[in-house]
Parts: C-alpha cells; structure tokens; sequence
C-alpha cells in the first residue's frame, strides 16, 4: 500500500502526523545503499518499504568508522528525491555530527533528526543549530526518564520555551533505558509486560495529555512476530505512536496492526457526524461524542493511512 508522504521541506518544513512513521526502521549510515533506501530504489529481500526511514550515526556505528558514514551521508543527500520513497532522518551522534550533517549538500532532503540522550540541556543547545521548522525526534533514553520529577521538569520547560512546536515525537530507546537497569529484553514477553511497563505508562501520562506524541522502542526478537503482534496491539491500547524497527521483515507487522478494525471505523465515523445524538449506542457499546472525539479522529486518520482490516481494496503487505 502507499502512503501519502508530505512534501520534501526547502526552508520550512510541513507538519508531520506522527502517525505517518508507522515501521521507522534504523540503518546504519555505513551502508552503501543510503540513496536507495532513502528513495524506495531498493527493498531489502524484496519486502515492504518502512513508512520512515532513518540513518544512524549514533549506537550502530562504530566510533571509528563514523568519518565513513558521514562520508557516504555527504554521497547520498543530494541523490534523495522530493517526494519518493519513507520518511527520512538522521540520527545524529552528537553536536558534531549534526553540524555535519548541516553542512552537506542535500540535507534539507531530509525530513528531520532523531536526537539521542535527549535532556533538557541537550535539547537546549542542539535545538540552537538547527534552524526554524525542522522536526526533531529526541529520545528519551536516560535514567532522568525513571523520575517522574524530572520528566514533569522537561515536559514544562519544552512547553513553556516553545521547542514543543518543533518536536515530532519523543522517541523511546527501550534497549538503553534497559541497560540501565542491567537487563536485556525477554523474548516472546513485551514492552508492557515487562520492567519497563510502569515507566511507560507513566511517559505517557506525563507527555500525551500535553500534545505530545511517543513512539514505541524495537522489539529485537524479529524472528518473533506473534509477540510483535501482541506489542503492537498494546502499544496503541496506551498510546503510543509509530514503531522503531531494525529489521524489514517487521514493516508489513505494523503495517496490518495498524489498519484499522471496520467496526471501530463505523463508531468513529458516528462519533464524528455534525448531528450525532450526545449520546447513543452503537455495536453495544456506548457512544459519546464529547468524549470519544479525539479517539475517533485518530481512528479516521489510522484508516486513512493504512487502511481497514477486512477492507479487500487494501492488499496484503505480506501476499
């Protein structure tokens, strides 16, 4: 299925619905295929292309070969074309990185960058370089992100200064908050039903009700989709938008458990009518306009970027 992609940016870049990231898959910025990727030219084992796509500087590449990515960075930008292929972005290792990256031909081919280690002074000084309307996706990978106190700090400080406005998405880096913690994800058990259950909901109360987004961290295991499954549901039982993934064979997983389900389409769409009653009942559930509005707009919208589950005009990602 394709997907509508915004615009390329030139000097300010459209707004992005971070439903669009859907499957953002990581690839090292080493790879000599970065152009290929990055306009959909190649589909690694002929799988589906991520909804978004993004070239890492930071932990999947060796610090000594990031003079080699930067290099094939420099290569690949300018051969991006408007419009085609994922999403793009870059993951920068560090202020030095991102000014280089800044400095080549072809960067505002990108979509925007994803910031690793995000705090509230970090944020500070690298929203500094970039300029007016890039997106940015911090990641939320430090052991700031297991106090409550020091979320609330950041949340209000990026609202009050006004970065809030420029923030995509707040990234989970679920294998870095785990390090932390000296463990290693579990195989077959998901993000929820695990050490990072409790944290993750509370990222959630602390950030969406104050119009932020979060995404999702990988699930590593991707020999195992029946647990990718179960996570994916649970993700967007709680809130969470967009899925990191390191593998192509994960895309078509988040592709299917992000269409839509045709009964709740048909409540979303009552919901949303200008003359519905305030309150009525719809598939024996109860339906309140007032209430259910922002549910039903992200239903809408899930529907209109990837379709509905036993739609037969929408193809099978995996047929």
């Amino acid at each position: 299925m394709t997907l509508r992609r915004p615009a390329t940016p030139t000097t300010v870049t459209p707004a992005i619905d971070p439903l669009q990231l859907g499957a953002s898959l990581y690839t090292p910025a080493t790879r000599h295929d970065l152009a290929d990727l990055g306009n959909g030219d190649r589909r690694p084992g002929g799988l589906p292309l991520p909804h978004s796509l993004i070239y890492c500087l930071e932990d999947a590449v060796r610090t000594q070969d990031v003079p080699l990515a930067l290099a094939r960075l420099t290569d690949a930008l300018p051969q991006l074309r408007p419009g085609s292929g994922p999403l793009r972005f870059v993951r920068v290792r560090d202020l030095r990185t991102l000014e280089a990256v800044l400095g080549m031909d072809g960067w505002r081919n990108l979509h925007g960058f994803v910031l690793p280690k995000a705090t509230r002074r970090t944020l500070r000084d690298t929203l500094g370089l970039l300029p007016p309307g890039v997106p940015v996706m911090p990641t939320l990978e430090t052991r700031e992100v297991f106090s409550a106190r020091q979320m609330e700090s950041l949340r209000d400080f990026l609202t009050d200064s006004g970065m809030s406005r420029r923030i995509l998405t707040l990234r989970l880096g679920g294998n870095d908050l785990m390090q932390l913690l000296g463990l290693r994800r579990v195989p077959g058990q998901t993000l929820h039903e695990g050490p990072l259950a409790q944290t993750i909901q509370m990222l959630v109360g602390t950030f969406v009700p104050w119009g932020f987004s979060l995404s999702s961290p990988v699930y590593e295991v991707f020999s195992d989709p029946v647990t990718l499954r179960r996570e994916l549901r649970q993700d967007l039982e709680r809130g969470l938008t967009g899925k990191t993934v390191i593998h192509p064979s994960q895309v078509s997983v988040v592709t299917e458990a992000y269409r839509v389900d045709a009964r709740h389409l048909a409540q979303a769409r009552a919901i949303l009518e200008p003359d519905a009653d305030a309150v009525f009942a719809l598939d024996g559930a109860m339906c309140e306009p007032t209430t259910h509005r922002g549910w039903a707009e992200r239903i809408l919208r899930r529907a209109q970027l990837y379709g509905v589950q036993d739609d037969p005009e929408v193809p099978n990602p995996e047929s």
